[in-house]
């Protein structure tokens, strides 16, 4: 653990389940948290805003990100506003286009406008980020989300497109990026080298943040141990074949 409180990125905790939330709130490296309404349905949610509020009194200090559930833009606005009321540290996560592709900027702009604290998701190229800060007010707080874990999935490294995102939201000082959806803990560190504002990693990915450090020695031997205690556990035998 000795590398992780040097960290300059921000660690958020990604996920829905109000035990697991709980458990993060508690960790003073976590400063801030993010969900959505997939996290939310595997999750059992079934009432969004009542979920909400059992966040938020969870978790009064941190930002919190929660996502409207429309397609169109209009509803979405609607929605945007009444969410950004439920708490000062409330983030309203837009998507950066509704199912027809079409782009989320006018709304985000008239977001930003009027104070709310936009957190725009699921963003994937650099022209959705230059397209995105272009439309985001200097005076607002906001959060711009680069799933570089699904950038990875496409075979494409990351961390090129992540250092360029950074570059771009300079224009905008209240903005963030965040690394979204990491695959596995060196992403910290890849996020952390780049200069990314955040990184939000899900529950299993920010509990091994306690191996950082570990001598490999030891925990190769832990590994050998883990192997031979399940091969005994399970009963397995090998049996010799006689000769014929």
């Amino acid at each position: 653990m000795s590398e992780t409180p040097r960290l300059k990125v921000k660690l958020f905790a990604d996920g829905a389940d109000l035990k697991g939330m709980r458990e993060m709130a508690a960790n003073p490296l976590i400063k801030g948290f993010t969900t959505n309404p997939t996290l939310m349905r595997k999750a059992g949610v079934a009432d969004y805003a009542a979920f909400a509020r059992d966040v938020l009194k969870i978790i009064p200090d941190r930002p919190v990100s929660f996502e409207v559930f429309a397609d169109e833009f209009d509803e979405m606005e609607v929605k945007a506003h009444e969410i950004a009321s439920w708490g000062r540290n409330v983030n309203v996560k837009i998507p950066v286009t509704n199912t027809r592709r079409e782009f989320c900027g006018p709304l985000v702009e008239r977001l930003c406008k009027a104070g709310v604290q936009v957190n725009v998701t699921a963003l994937l190229t650099l022209g959705q980020v230059k397209r995105v800060a272009e439309r985001l007010a200097p005076e607002t707080a906001a959060i711009v989300s680069v799933f570089a874990g699904r950038i990875a999935d496409t075979g494409r490294d990351p961390v090129p497109l992540m250092a360029e995102a950074v570059r771009i939201l300079k224009a905008k000082p209240k903005a963030e990026l965040i690394w979204a959806s990491p695959r596995e803990l060196i992403n910290i560190f890849q996020a952390d080298a780049i200069g990314c504002h955040i990184i939000t990693a899900t529950n299993d990915i920010l509990k091994k943040l306690s191996l950082v450090g570990k001598d490999l020695d030891h925990f190769s031997l832990e590994t050998v141990e883990m192997f031979y205690r399940d091969a005994k556990a399970a009963g397995y035998t090998i049996a010799r074949k006689e000769p014929a």
